[in-house]
């Protein structure tokens, strides 16, 4: 919808059509590398977007970017019934790549499946909302382009467990400060905390020591964050000890996958190994494949 009303579909379809004239010619790709060795860059083959999978049309803008002066001059070579990008198309692109860029890193970022990714969410979230505000120097299709990719973010927002999301923000050391939030509601979250530690303390305990301020929840506040390159599940294992039911509640939270494409991969990974020719691989097999094709490929 953000490409739409910002009225890149135009350049877009312009796009496609230089990527297929390429793609759909294997003598013209040739002439294509030809040019990239002679400008001093490395080969690359270009990239058709996919109208359902946004990063693939920026990976199509960036590389037609990157390669702009061979594809020219390969064009200018050849006999085709191509509309060309003029130059202010191609300053279009080069906005809308710094518009998409932002939104690339968050996708990697939540889509990470060797490190906690629950508790990233909302600051993620808070990061694009920075990155799509408005600003004077912004042309109107930028405007335009801005203001329908938050209508959009929000929608999103909205169909989340933001409630879980603010949990696992809070049990993070990296972001407890809680500045993805509102501050209207950042009491709200340790006074859910508070209550989850209480229904956690046993019979035996006494009211005044599970309500006191300095009790675990307090203590943790207290300590300093860490860096946004640190494990937060190596500082709780770290602190169990003295955080013991808080850190308990942190397990609980933070595991949890920020979206499915850990599980999205696993299941492209045994379509590649489970197809016609190999229909009658027992389940047990299937499963034993999928494991040590995902443990050899593993880092």
């Amino acid at each position: 919808m953000a490409l739409r009303e910002g009225g890149f579909d135009g350049v877009l379809v312009k796009c496609r059509k230089l990527v297929g004239h390429f793609k759909h010619s294997p003598s013209n790709m040739i002439d294509l590398k030809a040019q990239q060795i002679a400008h001093g860059l490395g080969e690359e083959s270009l990239v058709q977007d996919v109208l359902t999978r946004w990063h693939s049309t920026l990976e199509m803008v960036s590389r037609i970017l990157r390669n702009k002066d061979p594809l020219m001059a390969t064009l200018a070579h050849q006999n085709h019934k191509l509309t060309l990008l003029t130059s202010a198309e191609f300053d279009k692109l080069a906005m809308l790549e710094k518009l998409l860029e932002p939104c690339r890193y968050v996708m990697e970022l939540l889509g990470g499946e060797k490190y906690v990714s629950c508790s990233v969410v909302l600051p993620a979230l808070c990061h694009l909302a920075l990155k799509m505000a408005v600003t004077e120097d912004d042309p109107a299709y930028v405007v335009r382009f801005k203001d329908a990719f938050k209508e959009d973010l929000t929608k999103r927002k909205e169909n989340t467990n933001i409630a879980w999301l603010k949990i696992a923000s809070a049990l993070d050391p990296r972001f407890k400060n809680l500045k993805c939030i509102p501050k209207a509601e950042r009491a709200e979250v340790w006074e859910t905390l508070d209550k989850m530690l209480k229904e956690m303390c046993s019979d035996t305990e006494s009211d005044d020591e599970t309500s006191l301020e300095s009790s675990p929840l307090a203590r943790y506040r207290a300590e300093p964050s860490i860096s946004l390159e640190q494990c937060p599940l190596q500082w709780w294992s770290a602190h169990s000890r003295s955080h013991d039911k808080l850190a308990t509640i942190a397990l609980k939270y933070l595991p949890t996958p920020a979206s499915t494409v850990p599980c999205e991969r696993l299941f492209s990974l045994a379509g590649h190994i489970v197809h016609k020719k190999r229909a009658a691989l027992a389940p047990e097999n299937v499963n034993k494949l999928v494991c040590l094709s995902s443990w050899l490929n593993a880092d």
